[in-house]
């Protein structure tokens, strides 16, 4: 464990993005920092490791960043100053049986001009988004109690989301390019589809994949991490790790105390400090179906069936609309899926570095009931061998873990939900308060900046950030925050 100071003025519990913003805005305010990580090394989910063989760098959750340059405090943070971002021509690909494929081009024209009939539905969909993105991102990473500051643009999504949300989802399109499209992003908020907050996240992201693209760190999503702990070490916070908090009892005295951990883990380490509504609404928080993960070493790309997928940065694997709603239906029923949806990246393909020279990594999920333990390693290489034959052919070695698995290695993946709690249009307003400042607890100088604030799931670092801010407002009387840009002292 690395020494540390009795004297502080903050401590973190969690080194994940949220936790390491919430210590980079404290320290950037000038105040005495300390984080605490229960592991080895810091990062979380946002970590990069070898898992497969020596050589291969995975990203242990997240692989692709969706959110890296439209989050409010990464464009503060500087974040592509500070580490490289491959931003990748094809945003995402969808393979569809018989060779076909939707392509998202980071281009909007050019993706509407690869769907046929159906690319001026796509068009209209898109243009007045991604026209709008950067108020888009502020509204989507913004608490949802709050005064829109884009009413027009609200409107505009609001109306989009009410109609890929509900049974209506397919009326503006003719074809079945487009609409598999959506719906393999609709699929990463592990929900049943059609619904309002499947629609909701996934037009968001479908927005910056046409506006900011979906960007690969190159050194894996550990570089985000280490900018973050870089900066923070830089203004003189400082990292123990190999400390589980299991209690507030274990910290030492501070002002404020930002703890990026769920509400069942906030439960447990104040107990009966808690007031009792306080306590039964975080009872009440739940948590969503998980994921199952599969890192792949491989002696060549993937050999997709359609030659364009080559060159995406994201796949979403799954087939017609049809099959992956059936899919994440069944998840939702609880059971697992017979032909799944699976997420899947190949970063060495924008980032050689990751993996010895002309091999490649692979990163895949699938989704499974919460608390799962059943390995998913052949149900997900048999559907990407599905579009992409020989696919077996070239795995050197593969890393399979489980929804439990996930859960034992960050606490904060309650039974595998990666969310930190389920992505529902009520736990959206209620995440886990319903409150204009969720992050604050009813505890003095006890903040949660996880996850499961908002504005929700994803390497934003917005969870962290606004709670930090509440922070400094609350009990330092700090109404403005911190200058974060690079080769700042803040």
């Amino acid at each position: 464990m690395t020494a540390a100071r009795t004297d502080v003025d903050a401590i973190v519990v969690g080194s994940g993005p949220n936790g390491l913003a919430a210590a980079v805005t404290m320290a950037r305010a000038g105040l005495s920092v300390r984080v605490y990580e229960k592991e080895s090394h810091i990062g979380g989910g946002a970590s990069t490791r070898e898992l497969t063989l020596p050589g291969f760098l995975h990203d242990v959750c997240s692989a692709v960043h969706p959110m890296a340059l439209a989050s409010e405090f990464f464009r503060r943070f500087g974040l592509p100053e500070r580490i490289g971002l491959a931003i990748p021509d094809i945003s995402y690909g969808h393979p569809l049986p018989g060779g076909n494929a939707g392509i998202a081009w980071h281009d909007l024209e050019r993706t509407v001009a690869g769907l046929g009939a159906d690319g001026p539905a796509w068009r209209n969909l898109f243009t007045p988004l991604v026209e709008h993105s950067r108020e888009v991102a502020e509204l989507t990473g913004d608490q949802l109690l709050r005064i829109p500051a884009h009413p027009a643009t609200l409107i505009r999504f609001g109306l989009r989301v009410l109609e890929q949300g509900s049974p209506l989802w397919n009326l503006r399109f003719s074809r079945e390019v487009a609409p598999a499209m959506l719906t393999g992003v609709f699929a990463h908020s592990i929900r049943s589809l059609p619904s309002l907050a499947t629609a909701g996240a996934g037009l968001t992201l479908a927005t910056f994949a046409h506006s900011v693209g979906w960007p690969v760190p190159l050194g894996g999503s550990g570089s985000i991490i280490g900018a973050l702990a870089d900066d923070l070490v830089a203004h003189g916070g400082e990292i123990v790790t190999d400390s589980y908090i299991r209690s507030l009892d274990e910290l030492p005295p501070a002002r404020v105390v930002l703890l990026d951990v769920t509400p069942r883990a906030l439960l447990r380490m104040a107990g009966e400090e808690l007031p009792p509504g306080y306590r039964q609404m975080l009872r009440s928080f739940r948590y969503g179906n998980a994921v199952a993960k599969v890192d792949y070493a491989l002696s060549d790309p993937v050999p997709w069936q359609n030659p364009e997928l080559r060159s995406a940065g994201t796949v979403h694997v799954g087939g017609t609309r049809a099959e992956i709603a059936r899919a994440e239906n069944q998840v939702a029923r609880g059971k697992h899926a017979d032909d799944p949806y699976v997420l899947v990246s190949q970063p060495t393909l924008f980032d050689p570095s990751r993996a010895p020279e002309g091999r490649h990594v692979l990163w895949a999920y699938t989704h499974v009931p919460q608390n799962s333990g059943v390995d998913q390693q052949e149900h997900v290489t048999r559907q990407i061998e599905r579009f992409a034959p020989g696919f077996r052919d070239t795995i050197l070695a593969a890393s399979s873990r489980t929804a439990l698995d996930l859960e034992n290695h960050d606490p904060n993946y309650v039974g595998g939900d990666i969310a930190s709690g389920e992505v529902t249009m009520k736990q959206l307003l209620m995440r886990p308060v319903l409150s204009t400042d969720p992050w604050r607890t009813p505890l003095p100088g006890v903040y949660l900046c996880s996850s499961s604030t908002p504005p929700g799931p994803g390497v934003h670092g917005l969870c962290g950030w606004r709670a930090a801010l509440s922070a400094l407002r609350h009990e330092y009387g700090m109404t403005d925050g911190p200058d974060l840009s690079p080769g700042s002292k803040g």
